[in-house]
């Protein structure tokens, strides 16, 4: 992919191991490609062009966060490393301003809001967005489970599960409370129409529920 013609717009790289989760930041952002261009990546390439924000959606994946961000904030490739992300746990904020990340996003902000954060980040500013009191993903993006009336933070929940977690683990990785995990875990047994762990585990296997870990390992290694 080649630099466009509007050399004004900020180059925005999506990093998620979930190919739907990626696609709906990038319709998201669509409307705003005047001011910011949305650089998908393949996971059958190298990584060829600088961005000037990667930015990394934690979908599922809290657990690796720290790796992950490591891995952007280590390729020269990306000239800034952004997190977005629902999860505003206290040690996972800090931790995150430690690494030296550029920026801390909550998903609940409107596209245009992100548009602005992203603007300012890349205009040198560190972008760390106030814990949501309520968290709500924009309707247009998107995410595995959506289509069956999953919530964003359901799929989440579901797709730990598919990966194996056990509700200990789960509350481990997410800062959820063990109440709070059992709540969402019966929500979504209810809605995809599974009494049991395993029922839940091959539900999620055969609709997109594993992970592609191929795409943050075009991140690694440099240029």
């Amino acid at each position: 992919m080649t630099r466009a013609p509007n050399e004004d717009a900020i180059w925005v790289a999506l990093v998620d191991d979930y190919d739907v989760v990626v696609k709906g930041v990038a319709t998201m952002l669509d409307p705003y490609r005047d001011r910011v261009l949305v650089a998908e990546l393949d996971t059958d390439r190298p990584v060829k062009d600088d961005v000037d924000i990667a930015l990394y959606d934690s979908f599922a994946q809290p657990e690796s966060d720290q790796e992950q961000i490591k891995v952007l904030l280590a390729n020269p490739r990306a000239r800034k490393v952004v997190v977005y992300t629902w999860n505003f746990h206290p040690e996972l904020v800090e931790a995150a301003r430690a690494l030296g990340t550029h920026g801390y996003l909550s998903k609940a902000l409107p596209a245009r809001d992100l548009v602005a954060a992203l603007e300012a980040v890349h205009a040198g500013e560190i972008v760390f967005s106030d814990p949501p009191s309520r968290m709500r993903t924009p309707t247009s993006q998107d995410w595995p489970g959506r289509q069956e009336g999953l919530t964003d933070r359901e799929a989440e929940i579901l797709a730990l599960i598919t990966q194996g977690k056990n509700n200990a683990d789960i509350c481990e990785v997410t800062y959820l409370a063990p109440n709070t995990v059992k709540s969402y875990v019966r929500n979504l047994y209810r809605k995809i129409e599974v009494d049991s762990r395993t029922q839940a585990v091959v539900w999620g296997v055969r609709h997109g529920f594993l992970p592609d870990h191929h795409r943050i390992d075009h991140w690694r290694g440099g240029p």
